[in-house]
């Protein structure tokens, strides 16, 4: 019977011992992979400074003034649309 015992109390130690390895194992990892968000982070940052002082943006061209209704466009389209938008309320009703 003390072999019995002994076999049961070994299995539990390999167990344990096992279980240890697996969380040594998933602290490893997890902590692998924090250090190398860590590093991305700073490299991101790096490059982002970098972009932005060797290549900054160019200045906002001035916006073009507003044209008039009914300047530059086609009177050909003007009635084909107007035609469409009678069309549509005449069938909404």
């Amino acid at each position: 019977m003390s072999n019995l015992a002994e076999v049961a109390t070994d299995v539990a130690t390999q167990q344990a011992d096992i279980v240890a390895d697996g969380l040594g194992l998933m602290a490893f990892g997890m902590g692998t992979v924090f250090v190398f968000l860590i590093i991305l982070i700073f490299a991101t940052n790096i490059m982002s400074f970098l972009v932005n002082k060797y290549f900054p943006e160019a200045p906002a061209a001035p916006a073009k003034p507003a044209q008039a209704p009914g300047q530059g466009v086609d009177p050909q389209l003007l009635k084909v649309l107007a035609a469409a938008v009678k069309e549509h309320r005449a069938r909404q009703k």
